[in-house]
């Protein structure tokens, strides 16, 4: 029997998370090794690295960054769980940079930036996504030069990354130390960007059509 490629392309991305959990490239980082769920999905999500409690919950955004990301797709008509099963989940890097000595997350330095670069450009390549969500400045970064937030948030934009074409719909960072998306001009054009994420197609075929399948599921005996 043959596999169906969607079981093939699941399989590659599974064997793909296999190899980049091994992934011992960066000194300082502190692993282990965090990734999303192996989902095949047109829409792709990253940030900029897992914070120190990602490690031992095992998943990106699962600290307080990730409740304010996901009540924003909670406002869409998206619950946490629904994203991670339908939506994959990377970061510009994927292990803990460990803490600055001045407060907050380390940014990870170029050096590191490039090791994980390979990842991501693979990831790219399997998924070949419609939809790239970036989430804050380091992210958007990767994919288009950024000074100010302001001139990406809100603002579609069509770009090449790794060779292939995708919308790019930019989010700013949820962090709780972060005044930027609950105050003006960010907290108006944070909605923007929502509400541009929620009418992409992508965003339509993984979660509207499957809400209304869900609906229309008849009752059970």
């Amino acid at each position: 029997m043959h596999k169906s490629a969607a079981q093939a392309n699941l399989e590659a991305l599974r064997r793909h998370q296999s190899l980049l959990k091994q992934c011992r490239l960066c000194p300082q980082m502190i692993g282990p090794v965090i990734t999303g769920q192996p989902v095949y999905s047109p829409i792709m999500l990253f940030g900029q690295a897992p914070g120190d409690r990602e490690g031992a919950l095992g998943r990106p955004f699962a600290w307080t960054a990730g409740k304010t990301l996901f009540r924003w797709f909670e406002s869409i008509g998206v619950d946490e769980a629904t994203f991670r099963a339908n939506a994959y989940m990377a970061a510009v890097c994927r292990c803990f940079p460990g803490k600055n000595p001045k407060g907050g997350d380390r940014v990870p330095d170029k050096t590191e930036i490039n090791h994980c670069s390979q990842w991501l450009a693979a990831e790219v390549a399997l998924l070949q996504p419609q939809l790239l969500i970036p989430v804050g400045k380091l992210a958007i970064a990767q994919l288009t030069p950024v000074s100010k937030l302001t001139e990406v948030i809100g603002r579609p934009l069509r770009l090449s990354w790794h060779a292939q074409e995708a919308d790019v719909i930019a989010l700013p960072h949820p962090s709780g130390a972060s005044t930027w998306h609950r105050t003006e001009p960010g907290k108006t054009l944070l909605q923007e960007a929502l509400q541009l994420i929620k009418a992409h197609p992508a965003w339509q075929q993984q979660f509207l059509i499957l809400s209304s399948n869900v609906h229309r599921r008849p009752p059970q005996p």
